[in-house]
């Protein structure tokens, strides 16, 4: 070490790979012969060829939606989710069983074996869970959440099982031991350090782009219309009329047409030993691609008024009486049925194929009267929902019409809906009182006077003053009106308007509005980092669990806010420690 320091300090030059500077600094060369090709140091940055998976664990949200038959998955900021897994009966299958390879699962035999049972097994291994907790196996539930949470996290978000923060979209009208039941499965089995939860009708009203809505979830258990104002839920009902039962009607349909060779023999009808000759999925399938639904009577679709003339195909005139028109000779739907005792086709006609809407979500042929309050049709939901609201959420829910949920898609459905609450608006006005004694009293005029016995007059009446005392006052020889003197202007005020929306807004009318979806306003949500409606930690939850949340009403919203001043962490981890489950902890 001595002789390389004396040697260069006796005025040697020192190799060029051997130079300690020009590894050191980046601004000098240490090349001193100029003949010698060299390259400038340049800072080589180390986060450049790290996994990416690494930082995006710390950044990124798993976004989660889950649904009575279906999981949707995504991180925030994403315009849609990236994957959609559904709950099937596959899913249920162990390791080695191949039954879906076999010759035999193609013929859909398997399905037909199970009613040995006696259950309600027709549609219950397509769905995740129901809301009527008394016989739900909770840890089954968990263990399909979690399968289908890692084949999502496998199949389409393609990352690592480190634990990540996630976000769950939940309808609110889960029951607490569902949630509490999903909850365990994704903090045991994944180990998010955090779990926020998010209602699925502020989501949709956040996908929507507006703060007011009326959600018309129509669901697959039931539909629950949800009217949302400024981001909070203030009214809720449901009906019992979804998206079973429309596959029901539609088994039904098909099970009339069906030969009588293709027919199980009769037996009990019961309804848990309801017999069903064709399988769900094939059902599910038709229902999904092939039923539709009528228009109103009173909608202008219904009558057939277009600008101009119907246009006239030429025809030979001795034929006219005789050929149909191809309009009537389409209008039957030939439908190859394959989970039947032996394959066979059907043919329906186009009108028959309308039936199971109707029949699920109208059934017109009843009087309001036959009714249950959670079995109403749809359109008497939708106006007894609006009916119930004040009169300015009304104004603005009725302008903020959201249809979502998997019936949505049937055609035509959405259409009719709003023409027949559009109709019983018209007819019944906002006067929740029904009746014959309610019809006559708007009839007869004389009944209507006795009303009130207050005679009406054209405008306000105001308070006379005495003529000493209706001027103003004189001072210094100018005369002052203190009724008619301009306002000061005051620059408060004038801030607070200058960030005021000035644009009217539309309400008191009838109108649809498209969402992007409860998945998209989630991720939207928590990509800006908004508050969510709960967030709960893993370590206050395997502590506690659903026992250790406070109920709303409890927590005090002065303590909850933080500052960045002195003490600020302490009255944050002070806050922190009364959480509460948001809407789904209130009961």
């Amino acid at each position: 070490m001595s002789g390389l320091g004396s040697g260069s300090g006796a005025g040697t030059t020192p190799l060029p790979h051997r130079s300690v500077a020009n590894i050191r600094s980046p601004h000098t060369s240490g090349n001193t012969n100029p003949s010698t090709p060299s390259s400038s140091s340049r800072p080589v940055p180390t986060s450049s060829f790290g996994s990416p998976s690494s930082l995006r664990a710390d950044e990124d949200i798993l976004i989660l939606e889950l649904g009575s038959r279906k999981l949707q998955i995504g991180f925030a900021g994403d315009a849609c989710p990236r994957g959609t897994v559904w709950f099937t009966p596959s899913q249920l299958r162990r390791v080695g069983d191949f039954r879906d390879w076999s010759s035999e699962s193609k013929t859909n035999v398997d399905w037909k074996t199970k009613k040995v049972t006696g259950e309600k097994w027709w549609t219950r291994d397509h769905e995740l869970w129901e809301y009527d907790v008394r016989e739900v196996d909770l840890g089954l539930i968990g263990d399909k959440v979690e399968r289908a949470l890692r084949e999502a996290l496998t199949k389409y978000m393609l990352i690592d099982s480190r634990p990540r923060r996630m976000a769950c979209v939940l309808p609110s009208s889960l029951p607490l031991p569902m949630l509490s039941a999903v909850l365990d499965s994704l903090f045991t089995r994944f180990q998010p350090p955090t779990i926020s939860l998010f209602s699925s009708p502020v989501a949709l009203t956040v996908g929507a782009g507006v703060r007011s809505a009326l959600i018309v979830d129509l669901g697959w258990r039931e539909t629950v219309v949800t009217s949302v104002y400024e981001f909070r839920e203030v009214n809720t009902k449901r009906s019992v009329r979804g998206g079973r039962f429309l596959v029901e009607q539609t088994h039904k349909l098909l099970a009339r047409h069906l030969p009588e060779n293709q027919k199980k023999k009769e037996g009990t009808t019961s309804e848990d030993t309801q017999d069903y000759d064709l399988s769900f999925e094939e059902c599910n399938d038709i229902a999904t691609r092939m039923v539709w639904c009528k228009p109103h009577l009173s909608s202008p679709k219904a009558h057939k008024s277009k600008e101009g003339l119907p246009t006239l195909h030429e025809q030979d005139e001795s034929d006219s009486t005789e050929a149909e028109s191809p309009t009537e000779a389409s209008k039957t739907a030939r439908i190859p049925l394959q989970s039947c005792r032996s394959p066979t086709t059907i043919e329906l006609p186009w009108a028959a194929l309308a039936e199971p809407s109707e029949n699920a979500f109208f059934d017109s042929q009843y009087s309001e009267s036959s009714f249950d309050d959670h079995e109403l049709p749809l359109p008497l939901l939708v106006y007894r929902s609006l009916l119930q609201l004040p009169l300015d959420v009304r104004a603005l829910c009725m302008s903020r019409i959201i249809f979502t949920g998997g019936c949505a898609s049937v055609l035509g459905l959405r259409g009719r809906i709003f023409d027949e609450v559009s109709k019983l608006i018209e007819e019944r006005g906002w006067d929740g009182v029904q009746g014959k004694g309610a019809d006559q009293m708007r009839a007869n005029p004389k009944l209507q006077g006795k009303r009130g016995s207050r005679p009406a007059v054209s405008g306000p009446t105001g308070v006379t003053s005495p003529p000493e005392a209706v001027g103003g006052q004189e001072q210094d020889g100018v005369w002052h009106d203190a009724a008619n003197t301009a306002h000061e202007a005051c620059p408060v005020e004038e801030q607070l308007v200058r960030g005021q929306d000035k644009r009217p807004r539309v309400q008191g009318k009838m109108r649809v509005i498209e969402s992007v979806g409860a998945w998209s306003g989630a991720s939207l949500i928590a990509h800006l980092k908004a508050a969510p409606i709960s967030t709960i930690e893993r370590e206050v939850w395997l502590q506690y669990g659903a026992s250790g949340a406070s109920k709303p009403s409890e927590v005090d919203q002065k303590s909850a806010r933080q500052s960045f001043g002195p003490g600020g962490l302490i009255r944050g981890s002070a806050a922190n420690n009364s959480w509460t489950l948001g809407v789904w902890g209130v009961n």
